[in-house]
């Protein structure tokens, strides 16, 4: 064995998997879902009562929580669905590139500067007039199964 010391760099997950099993039945309003491969905030659950074959049944209804779409599924209460592991975090805004990225500060103080405007209007139109008035603005970025999307800003005052 030798007496090197390893140091790594890296800013992998450890191969870990984006989604975690839970029972169909213990799945609540507000819990998360995956949903046709979207990870999706649960708006609508209904459970049906077993039938003259077995299973109750439950009614997805989700909200992709990147794109807004409303998807649906159907699964049997004792079956086991995918749930999506989702980590929210904040950063302070620094710029905006005229090619629709963002520079954010990092609590670390390194910048991230991998992120695009978000592509809802309401929320687009508030980050774009704050940064124009010079306001310090927190974003906070929503990240799942791989993708990321600034989700919220909040005004902390000007600079």
């Amino acid at each position: 064995m030798s007496d090197e010391e390893h140091h790594f760099e890296s800013k992998a997950d450890a191969g870990a998997s984006k989604t975690y099993p839970q029972q169909a039945g213990t799945i609540r309003k507000n819990g998360y879902i995956v949903i046709k491969n979207r990870p999706c905030k649960v708006v609508e659950v209904s459970t049906s009562k077993t039938g003259k074959h077995g299973h109750a049944k439950c009614h997805f209804v989700g909200i992709d929580i990147f794109n807004a779409k409303k998807l649906e599924d159907i699964v049997p209460s004792s079956h086991n669905c995918d749930v999506p592991h989702v980590n929210r975090v904040d950063y302070q805004l620094i710029d905006i590139s005229e090619d629709g990225f963002v520079s954010l500060l990092t609590e670390d103080g390194n910048t991230k500067d991998d992120l695009r405007l978000p592509t809802d209007d309401a929320l687009l139109k508030t980050i774009k007039d704050g940064f124009a008035e010079g306001k310090d603005l927190i974003v906070s970025v929503m990240s799942s199964m791989g993708e990321e999307q600034i989700c919220a800003v909040k005004d902390i005052g000007p600079k």
